[in-house]
């Protein structure tokens, strides 16, 4: 089984090609704090959470049936692209007649503001997603590294060139504020598709004329049920936005959506694992775990992700006075709880990997279906009770649920060996250090002792899985030196 050495190489080139574009977005939060105002951050957000859960909807989600039918080498790879690509081209038809009719009967004000820029938001971070999906169902990984890095660099040159107050020498002001940011995404989002098409040469697999039947109809069956957990994966994941949008107001919505730029350091790491792990479940799916891969790398994974999760909680106050500006230091209230959010989706996610090697997409679809019900009912009730924090309590809880359906799903499928009792120890102190953060208005000393306290308490129940993760990073240091050794005079 190649397990370990498949994993480690994909999540190698996955990470530098998510390092850009997640990474340096997180540092540039300050530019967007001190030059966006609150509700124009907040009516980009609503831009882009839109056309997140219009993808999913108008593509049937064909996108996540493409990485896994083309993973089988028996599957015929012009079908599966000319498929995908048909469902694309119908997608962006459908989404510029509802931007249309918007325009006509004004249902969404807000959304009429900038209609092109929605269009083209769709029409391109779609397109880039089904390529991405394209390069990973090839298993051509560096593509999908380098394309992230060249993606990364124009958003983020487009983003300090037409967004901050610079000037070209013809004197003309190039500060575009709010369209910037659109123009940055829709710029990324084009030259990640470009190289994609040349890389992959994907116009070989084209084929046009009469599709194979039975392989849409699969590929549908499959995908339909991933379309309903795509949908409520994005209830559970930014449906709280528009409830605080709604009782709150905009400008709200934008502080509660730039607190989501701390646990984006634990989404982008999530993000990684997930891709790669997605991949190597399919590929090296064993339902016995003889070799124990799956609960190793279950057992590592939550450690990394609850330790990381433990130190972010303690450091949400000092990291928000660095990286929010003005009226959106008041994020930090959010962070610690839609930390505790991203550990249980990450760990989600991981499971989901074990349901795409059995191609088991409505175990996908029932588990998120019942955490966005939860989601939905819990952030009207709490946020109407409690204000815009109550959204991001109500998203932790949600996660929560997903994991333990998920959990207990997969363990009919497969074996795995996992340690319940200590990780429900791990998660209580990670609850316990949310109401520390949020009950200390100012950093007391006995609240940071309190923190440092349970980071170790935390770091002790994961000793063992910190002792195999160092003993492996050990291991592959001493292989690297004997290599250097051998090639070297």
């Amino acid at each position: 089984m190649r397990g370990k050495r498949y994993l480690a190489k994909n999540m190698f080139f996955l990470t530098v090609g998510q390092f850009g574009t997640k990474l340096l977005s997180f540092f540039l939060v300050p530019l967007y704090t001190s030059v966006l105002t609150s509700a124009e951050y907040g009516t980009y957000d609503l831009y882009s959470v839109t056309v997140s859960l219009l993808i999913p909807i108008l593509t049937l989600n064909i996108a996540d049936s493409t990485t896994v039918f083309l993973l089988d080498k028996d599957s015929p790879r012009e079908g599966i692209v000319s498929v995908s690509l048909k469902y694309y081209a119908r997608s962006v038809l459908l989404f510029a007649a509802l931007v249309c009719a918007n325009r006509l009967l004004g249902l969404f004000p807000i959304l009429n503001a900038y209609p092109a820029f929605l269009l083209l938001m769709f029409a391109l971070g779609n397109l880039s997603q089904l390529l991405l999906n394209f390069a990973r169902g090839f298993d051509r990984i560096k593509d999908v590294a380098v394309s992230g890095v060249l993606c990364s660099a124009v958003m983020i040159a487009l983003n300090i060139v037409l967004r901050i107050p610079l000037r070209i020498p013809l004197r003309i002001p190039l500060r575009m504020g709010l369209a910037g940011y659109y123009l940055a995404f829709i710029g990324g989002a084009l030259a990640q598709s470009a190289y994609l098409c040349v890389s992959l040469r994907i116009f070989r697999f084209i084929r046009t004329g009469r599709q194979d039947k039975k392989l849409r109809k699969d590929m549908l069956a499959y995908s339909c049920p991933m379309m309903l957990n795509s949908v409520s994966w994005w209830v559970n994941s930014v449906s709280d936005r528009y409830v605080v949008t709604w009782l709150c107001g905009i400008v709200q919505n934008g502080i509660y959506s730039v607190a989501y730029k701390i646990p984006s350091i634990l989404n982008m790491f999530q993000g990684i694992f997930s891709q790669a792990w997605t991949l190597s479940a399919v590929q090296d799916f064993d339902r016995d775990d003889r070799g124990g891969f799956f609960s190793k790398m279950y057992g590592l994974y939550n450690a990394c992700m609850t330790c990381a999760c433990s130190l972010l909680i303690a450091c949400a106050r000092p990291m928000a006075l660095l990286l929010y500006a003005n009226d959106f230091y008041a994020a930090w209230r959010f962070v610690p709880f839609l930390l505790v959010a991203s550990v249980f989706g990450a760990l989600s996610g991981y499971l989901g990997g074990i349901f795409a090697a059995v191609k088991d997409s409505k175990s996908f679809a029932a588990s998120t279906v019942a955490g966005a019900v939860l989601n939905i009912v819990l952030t009207v009730a709490l946020v109407w009770l409690m204000g815009t924090i109550g959204a991001a309590i109500a998203t932790a809880a949600a996660y929560i649920l997903v994991w333990v359906m998920r959990m207990r799903r997969a363990k009919r499928i497969m074996r795995l060996n996992v340690s319940i009792a200590k990780d429900c120890a791990a998660y209580a102190l990670l609850v316990v250090q949310c109401a520390v953060v949020l009950a200390t208005e100012r950093l007391a000393a006995w609240a940071g002792a309190m923190n440092g306290v349970m980071i170790v308490i935390i770091c002790a129940l994961f000793r063992t899985e910190i002792a195999q993760a160092v003993k492996f990073g050990k291991r592959k240091i001493q292989q690297k030196q004997r290599v250097k050794e051998e090639v070297l005079p």
